[in-house]
């Protein structure tokens, strides 16, 4: 049953990251609040996800410290990666004064660096917990943590200009 779990998990995972990294290498606006929309969206698909890879594991076992710690690692890798991406972002004023951004071949390549980070650690986060798919089901908070992170220092660089 892990190894079905994990293959979804990579395909779930590579069909969020392709649209999240296509979504990053478009040229559009910094706006005040549209670049949290996502995020915080994500961040609520994030708690539902954990809450039910907690009761996946609960069902069979207590759940024990170390499945925690590594999430709570996942999620600061997240907004590690957050903080790198923010760096490698293209932000400028256009002509008529409106502040744009848009990603760059490095953003792409550490958003899949990030993705494989998260199956990683996802599946390690499993196999600690020895039953259940915590791991596999916190993708979306991994995500709002990452996306999060970055979207708000790049938002910041954007006020800065």
């Amino acid at each position: 049953m892990q190894s079905a779990n994990s293959g979804s998990a990579v395909v779930i995972a590579a069909v969020v990251a392709g649209l999240v990294v296509r979504q990053q290498l478009r040229t559009r606006p910094v706006r005040r609040t549209g670049s949290l929309i996502a995020p915080v969206v994500l961040g609520l698909l994030g708690v539902a996800g954990i809450a039910f890879g907690v009761a996946s594991v609960v069902r069979d076992r207590p759940l024990t410290t170390l499945p925690v710690v590594l999430l709570v690692v996942s999620l600061a890798v997240a907004a590690g990666f957050g903080l790198v991406r923010a760096r490698t972002v293209q932000v400028w004023r256009d002509p008529h004064g409106e502040v744009l951004r848009k990603g760059t071949a490095a953003t792409t390549g550490l958003w899949l660096i990030s993705v494989a980070a998260h199956l990683g650690l996802g599946l390690w986060i499993d196999h600690a917990a020895g039953t259940g798919i915590l791991g596999t089901a916190s993708l979306y908070a991994y995500l709002a943590f990452g996306l999060g992170t970055q979207n708000l220092l790049v938002r910041g660089r954007a006020a800065a200009l």
